[in-house]
């Protein structure tokens, strides 16, 4: 017979026990979906209240718009850097490009420790192990998402896996029709049916699902096409097939967030929308470059003026504000800290070489401000690029203050992103007090993380960084 005592134990421990389980099955879920070269200014939401020039004139996105309406967007949000790679490996490490000395496409890696266990799903699973996590669509980094954490995956993909052929610039910029464009819906259903397994097994899960579109090709659904060939072009944005694969990208976003709400998990589900960098600022046989798609942002991809780094950036979820916007400058560098503080792992993030810092208090109207290591944000673009400035360069913005420096002839730019989003307005022979101090963080940093460094010629491309050695 079972003393009161034993019985009193027993009670106790299957309470702690079912605290626990119910514990992990209150730790929220993650969807975060990463477009790809889409501009701040390439949806039909307002990225900045006010400001119609801050939202396509062409482009007709009604989810990502719900998606707002029911978040809060980020006007001052940034990729951490002009180009996919790079922005893709901040993502997962919470580190800048030029600490992780990746800051292009094509480049070797064999120096990046891809076994780390500071990775968005590995930190996650330390703070519950029932976490469920997965990545479909475009990888676009070396090693695979299985040695980052991810349980399922859809391998190390890249841009040629979703439809891209460098080779041909009729198939790349010409309009194919197709009914699964870029593989939007493949993947999306793939997203789908992974957040309902997760859900009947009552795991909290974590999915990144990286978009291919709106990459070249263009490709896109014959109806949405037809749809846009009868609407007035825009004066920014006047490319029927870009018009359409946005709008069939939005299409599949629009069956996330049905899915969220059929489940019923909307009040522990936290949806991110972001573009891993700028638009291309121009479609051949279109020519302007600087006033380009991303106007009045200037330039594009493959630069570190805003048009190349500005991207659109939403987040809805439990005691987020609807229909609210921030200020406050963010960058991919910073995901990882948020996710992690959100999922409660806030312990887990003393790192001296983590970059970023978690807006948990800015998403809940708690603080505006984010706490990081190094106070600013980084863009390290050290190569000639033909395709664009054609200049080695690097970036820094604290607060709303850029400074650019060339390292051709040691040229500093600096720019009040506040009242000049375009660059215009060249600020740094009137305020050389705040140029000598954004430039010496900006090499003191460089220096210290050891960045790769401009030599007249290199480009980096598929070179190692042993056989360079050049480091600030």
């Amino acid at each position: 017979m079972i003393s009161i005592r034993n019985l009193i134990s027993l009670l106790c421990l299957l309470i702690i026990k079912i605290s626990i389980s119910q514990g992990q099955n209150e730790s929220p879920n993650f969807i975060f979906i990463l477009v790809d070269d889409q501009g701040w200014n390439g949806t039909s939401v307002e990225m900045m209240n006010g400001l119609k020039m801050s939202k396509s004139d062409f482009y007709e996105t009604p989810n990502i718009e719900k998606l707002a309406k029911e978040g809060i967007k980020f006007s001052y949000a940034y990729s951490s850097a002009p180009v996919c790679a790079p922005s893709r490996y901040s993502i997962q490490f919470g580190q800048t490009p030029a600490r992780l000395k990746m800051i292009r496409v094509g480049m070797d890696t064999k120096h990046i420790n891809h076994n780390t266990d500071f990775t968005i799903p590995k930190l996650l699973k330390k703070i519950n192990h029932n976490y469920q996590t997965a990545h479909f669509g475009k990888w676009g980094m070396d090693s695979n998402p299985k040695t980052f954490g991810y349980d399922i995956s859809d391998g190390p993909t890249k841009n040629i896996n979703g439809g891209f052929n460098y080779n041909s610039k009729k198939l790349q910029w010409g309009n194919n029709f197709d009914e699964d464009p870029k593989k939007i819906f493949s993947t999306t259903e793939k997203a789908i049916n992974f957040i309902n397994k997760s859900f009947e097994n009552k795991k909290p899960f974590y999915i990144q699902i990286s978009h291919y579109a709106i990459h070249s090709d263009l490709i896109m659904r014959e109806e949405t096409f037809q749809k846009y060939s009868k609407k007035k072009p825009g004066a920014i944005h006047n490319n029927l097939g870009l018009a359409s694969m946005t709008e069939d990208l939005d299409t599949s976003i629009g069956y996330i967030i049905d899915k969220i709400k059929e489940l019923g998990i909307e009040k522990n589900t936290y949806l991110i929308y972001s573009s891993d960098n700028g638009s291309v600022p121009n479609i051949l046989p279109r020519k302007n470059y600087k006033n380009g798609f991303n106007y009045p942002l200037s330039r594009g991809k493959w630069d570190a003026n805003e048009g190349g780094i500005r991207v659109p950036f939403i987040i809805k979820g439990p005691k987020i504000k609807e229909s609210s916007q921030s200020q406050i400058p963010i960058s991919f560098s910073d995901l990882l800290p948020t996710i992690v503080d959100l999922a409660g792992g806030n312990n887990d993030l003393n790192q001296k070489n983590l970059d970023g810092g978690s807006f948990k208090d800015i998403l809940f109207n708690k603080s505006k401000k984010i706490k990081r290591n190094f106070d600013g944000i980084i863009f390290h673009v050290p190569y000639e690029n033909k395709i664009a400035l054609e200049r080695a360069h690097s970036a820094i913005i604290v607060d709303t203050m850029k400074l650019i420096k060339f390292y051709d002839n040691d040229e500093t730019k600096l720019f009040n992103l506040k009242n000049d989003m375009r660059e215009n307005n060249n600020l740094a022979l009137k305020r050389k007090k705040i140029v000598q101090k954004l430039e010496s963080k900006l090499n003191n940093y460089l220096k210290n993380v050891k960045a790769p460094k401009w030599k007249p010629g290199i480009t980096w491309r598929q070179k190692s960084l042993d056989n360079i050695n050049s480091y600030h």
